[in-house]
């Protein structure tokens, strides 16, 4: 049995890796990073790198699956004010946009994309852990208010797929352009989460 410190420095030095890959990895690419910088960033050894997680693929996928950003928490706070439906759903329109649009996320989904030409499992794993568990919250969420007697016009598996398109859309977009793509502006954003909210019938709410 490991004792705790030493699963405490293991995981401090996992981290710390991870930490580092990830950096290297936004900052300059992922096929022109080396293993050697990335010890050098995060300090340690070779030998750590290798019996942590095998290769720098397997680091990789640490660091996207492990730094994936899942809407979840997001989520779960704006449902916390207690607000209108509308206004959770502007809370939240704006929480996603922000997390999904951080130009560290876009350059991820970048190698994600480049990987998965080789590596299509790679992929699957990536939106499973992303995209897949926000947009199931969102299903639920409109699932609640569709219990609670709010009178939406479509399915919430409907819904919650309109929704994520808003935001998911332009993060491929981002992805794919390196940058081409007119990145959208907060003001359209809201203008599209507005038009979402009177076409499901949630304005017709109290606001």
């Amino acid at each position: 049995m490991i004792a705790a410190p030493t699963l405490q420095r293991i995981d401090r030095r996992r981290a710390a890796i991870i930490a580092a890959a990830r950096h290297l990895f936004v900052a300059q690419g992922y096929e022109r990073t080396t293993l050697a910088e990335i010890v050098t960033l995060a300090g340690g050894s070779l030998a750590t790198v290798y019996k942590l997680f095998g290769n720098k693929d397997r680091l990789l996928e640490a660091v996207v699956l492990e730094n994936a950003a899942s809407g979840e928490t997001m989520i779960c706070e704006a449902v916390s004010l207690g607000v209108c439906p509308a206004a959770t759903l502007r809370v939240i329109a704006d929480g996603l946009h922000e997390q999904f649009l951080d130009p560290d996320v876009i350059a991820l989904v970048r190698i994600v994309i480049a990987r998965s030409i080789c590596d299509p499992q790679f992929a699957r794993q990536f939106f499973e852990r992303t995209t897949n568990p926000t947009r199931d919250a969102i299903e639920a969420l409109f699932a609640k208010w569709r219990d609670d007697g709010v009178p939406l016009k479509e399915a919430p598996d409907f819904l919650a797929d309109m929704f994520m398109g808003l935001f998911v859309n332009d993060l491929q977009r981002q992805a794919i352009s390196h940058g081409a793509a007119v990145r959208q502006a907060p003001e359209a954003i809201h203008q599209r989460t507005d038009f979402f909210i009177q076409a499901a019938g949630i304005a017709a709410q109290v606001q």
